[in-house]
């Protein structure tokens, strides 16, 4: 597996994300299904798994899939070689209510509830999900850069974030201080271009969720939805999701996606993306394919 460098960390330069572990999917993966699709992508050299509190089959298990993951780590032999990056700041309530809070009480709470679910002394990665508009920015960024000097986050990142909110964690964080920005990005999804450019210019690593199009179809139906994917994908005799990954890649090297998977054929193809080396008349030909925006809230 290729490596890539993620702040402090070096990383399978394509992670897995794990949300459709827990939600997104009817019906959810047994947690058999659940494990053996975390052991497939051990097997195919990821190092670097994305979760949140808030990945959860309801409101009332909020930190589910922190667990499940923890579970699929257990007694693995290169742990030490594993990062796993997870996120605080959107709140799930009775009924299905959803909200944020960048209060330095409630993400407090926030990242004890996901240092037991993740069964660590320390986070990996810790991520401000959404901002909250009700908060100063900056002051937010200082909770986690706190969170950080007490020893109980190795490094932060922030995540549905726009320029002028970068610019600012990196004011508050230092230069080297926020690794990493996780925008929506995909054939689908392009309006994070801004965004990369800022990451790419200032060596932030850049993580994009949703990188095959979403849990609705956008990610099994790429091929179809978007005609160059799918040519390419047929002229090279693989998948149209390890053209649309292999697409991404060539777009910056601290650049890292995390496909979702909930099945472990799925997340084995996404790996085999890192070897996959497109032409530069190929990229040019899915950089010009359209695109469409299918916005996905609360991710």
């Amino acid at each position: 597996m290729k490596t890539r460098q993620l702040g402090p960390f070096t990383v399978s330069a394509i992670g897995m994300g794990c949300m459709p572990l827990s939600m997104g999917r009817d019906p959810m993966p047994s947690l058999d299904q659940a494990m053996e699709t975390i052991h497939a992508a051990l097997e195919a050299g990821i190092t670097f798994f994305d979760t949140a509190d808030i990945y959860a089959p309801s409101w009332d298990q909020m930190g589910h899939n922190e667990h499940v993951l923890a579970m699929g780590l257990r007694g693995i032999s290169n742990r030490d070689e594993v990062v796993v990056a997870t996120k605080g700041g959107i709140t799930r309530g009775e009924g299905e209510t959803w909200g944020r809070d960048g209060s330095k009480d409630y993400l407090r709470r926030a990242l004890e509830h996901s240092l037991s679910q993740l069964e660590v002394d320390c986070i990996d990665l810790y991520q401000w999900h959404r901002p909250d508009r009700w908060k100063v920015y900056g002051e937010v960024v200082e909770t986690f850069a706190e969170f950080q000097q007490q020893g109980l986050v190795k490094a932060v990142g922030i995540s549905n974030a726009n320029v002028e909110e970068i610019e600012i964690a990196r004011d508050v964080l230092g230069p080297d201080g926020l690794v990493s920005v996780q925008n929506e990005f995909s054939p689908s999804f392009r309006c994070s271009t801004d965004t990369l450019t800022v990451c790419q210019d200032n060596g932030i690593a850049f993580l994009p969720w949703s990188p095959l199009g979403g849990c609705g179809g956008g990610a099994t139906e790429v091929g179809n939805r978007f005609q160059a994917f799918g040519d390419v994908a047929r002229e090279r005799g693989v998948s149209p999701q390890q053209v649309v990954l292999a697409w991404e890649l060539a777009k910056y090297d601290k650049l890292i996606p995390i496909p979702g998977a909930s099945r472990p054929e799925s997340i084995t193809d996404s790996a085999q993306a890192v070897d996959l080396e497109l032409t530069d008349e190929e990229i040019k030909r899915l950089d010009a394919s359209p695109a469409w925006h299918d916005p996905q809230p609360h991710r």
